[in-house]
């Protein structure tokens, strides 16, 4: 990795006698961290060590909090009053990202009260195996190092469990044990026909071991069993505390659940009305079952009617002049892979890595959970349309393809949900404001995911007030919902280990429609929908509250006779 070169952005309006310190430590920190997650810098597109997975002793990620202690002092000790107006907002994006970061790892410490063992191998394989930015047989090689190193990993992450486990976590990780197999035998047969004799008996090899050791991990989950507790959530006060660092435009918990309420019974009424308009004569619970009834026969017709509804979608975009397309840009739509199917029981996306010659995005698509019978009404022709305006155009995919080419490392590293999910969320309301799939039932179907969104505000809240139990959790989902009960406890075992990130989405859009509202007031005729949008593209994945920030410096330099408009903005 020495010789990667790593991106450096301008310093605007001038340099700072600090910029260059200031980005030295950064790009320190950041060649640190990848040469210590391997599975993180192959995700990046930075090949290195594919065939390495990451240190998983309790030692090491000891070591990773003191590192990010470290870097965090450096980062303090450093002068605002030195650096660029564009450095200082880097500087307080990085302290953010790391306070953030050691909030995780010191105070929620789900490494140790839960085993996560599946989800560094899964993710370490499926990385390598999912991407085809090396020919396979390469990437088989590189599969078949991490494949040997999983019997160690495994033992290596025992170390971490000094706490006290939780019960329904630790279910999961043996539910993702058990389905791990799968993807080891799909990367064996991934071989046939393209390795030599020999390269294929190292991998059946690796295989087969990797199984056993899985194996035999999962039985060492299972026999911890019974001393496993039932406490999961955050509390109030920590809660609270992660609320403040996310940096929600100054909004506190209660807030947030008030905007939860308000949302729910505003998309209530709306669907309400979209169902009227499908048919004024029968019920709106009649009307929902009919559009979720219509659907493809089969999962492969489906996964047809996703890649035609983000063709479509895109198509829309680029005739409607409503977001600028970056160069190159591609993207794959799959099934969703058998180990990750209990916890994303609907549709996921992932970005394209910035350091790969040729990037590419993933959108992934759950058949069913648990082979449930009922799982095609949830990819009715209405959600198809919805998903994949939220998931690929002009959702995650055109917003993360445009992040990933800002130039700064930290705008790399950062953790904005409510910016990537919210957006993801801002583009279904907007391109049905643009005309693109905009019948009732279309609508029927965003309002419904609207509704599911305003849910898990609520449900984020108040589990981890520790105030809703799982079941009671999951049978408020689904009483709102419709969610088949499957899909909804899968939803709801994702929350207990995630606070704060599922709010995010519907929260998300909340501010940036706020934000756009706030823009066309303060250019009137000026605003241009195009250029708000591809200033936010441009400037990247993060907090909302700092993209107002960029907004707000460049409305004052306008003021005061500096250069103007949103297309210079997202320079920022």
């Amino acid at each position: 990795m020495s010789e990667l070169v790593l991106p450096r952005p301008e310093s605007k309006p001038t340099a700072g006698p600090l910029d260059t310190s200031f980005w030295d430590l950064v790009e320190a920190d950041f060649r640190r961290t990848m040469a210590a997650h391997p599975i993180y810098a192959t995700y990046l597109g930075i090949h290195d060590d594919d065939g390495r997975l990451d240190d998983a002793t309790r030692d090491a990620l000891v070591q990773e909090i003191a590192d990010a202690k470290e870097f965090r002092s450096k980062i303090e000790a450093i002068d605002p009053a030195a650096l660029s107006e564009s450095v200082r907002l880097e500087r307080e994006l990085a302290l953010h990202n790391v306070r953030r970061g050691l909030f995780n790892d010191e105070v929620h410490r789900v490494w140790e009260r839960r085993s996560t063992a599946m989800d560094q191998v899964g993710d370490g394989l499926f990385s390598v195996f999912a991407r085809d930015y090396a020919p396979l047989a390469e990437r088989l090689a590189a599969l078949t190092s991490r494949m040997e190193a999983v019997p160690q990993a495994l033992e290596q992450h025992k170390t971490r469990a000094t706490a006290p486990q939780v019960r329904l976590w630790q279910e999961l990780e043996i539910e993702a044990g058990e389905q791990m197999p799968f993807l080891y035998n799909e990367i064996r047969a991934a071989g046939a026909g393209v390795l030599d004799e020999r390269a294929q008996a190292r991998l059946d090899k690796a295989v087969e071991k990797a199984s056993a050791a899985t194996a035999t991990y999962i039985e060492h989950v299972k026999s911890g069993m019974g001393s496993a507790v039932d406490d999961w959530a955050l509390g109030s006060e920590a809660y609270d505390q992660l609320v403040g660092l996310r940096a929600f435009d100054s909004l506190d918990a209660s807030q947030i659940l008030e905007i939860g309420h308000q949302q729910l019974a505003l998309n209530k009424a709306a669907r309400v009305e979209d169902a009227r308009r499908i048919d004024p004569t029968v019920e709106e619970p009649v009307v929902v079952d009919r559009v979720k009834s219509n659907h493809p026969a089969t999962f492969e017709a489906a996964l047809a009617g996703y890649k035609d509804a983000m063709n479509r979608a895109r198509a829309h975009i680029v005739a409607h002049d409503i977001a600028t397309m970056p160069p190159g840009e591609q993207i794959s739509v799959i099934p969703t892979p058998q180990y990750l199917r209990t916890v994303i029981p609907f549709a996921a996306y992932f970005e394209p890595p910035k350091f790969d010659k040729h990037p590419s995005g993933i959108y992934i698509v759950t058949p069913s959970v648990g082979d449930d019978p009922n799982a095609m009404r949830e990819h009715n022709y209405a959600s198809i349309s919805n998903t994949s305006v939220h998931e690929a155009y002009p959702g995650h995919h055109l917003q993360l393809s445009s992040a990933t080419r800002h130039p700064s490392l930290v705008r790399l590293l950062t953790d904005a949900p409510e910016f990537v999910e919210g957006w993801g969320m801002y583009s279904e309301q907007m391109m049905r404001e643009q005309g693109f799939d905009d019948g009732p039932e279309f609508l029927l179907a965003m309002h419904t995911d609207a509704i599911w969104r305003a849910c898990r505000i609520i449900l984020d809240v108040r589990m981890h007030r520790g105030e809703l139990s799982v079941d009671e959790a999951t049978a408020f989902l689904i009483e709102h919902t419709g969610f088949e009960h499957a899909n909804a406890q899968a939803e709801v075992f994702r929350y207990t280990y995630t606070p704060t990130y599922q709010l995010s989405y519907l929260l998300g859009k909340v501010l940036l429609l706020q934000l756009r509202a706030d823009e066309q007031r303060r250019l009137g005729d000026r605003f241009k929908l195009k250029d708000f949008h591809d200033t936010l593209l441009r400037n990247g994945s993060m907090p909302i509250s700092f993209h107002r920030r960029l907004l707000t410096l460049e409305a004052a330099r306008a003021a005061t006779g500096g250069a103007g408009g949103l297309s210079r903005a997202a320079n920022g």
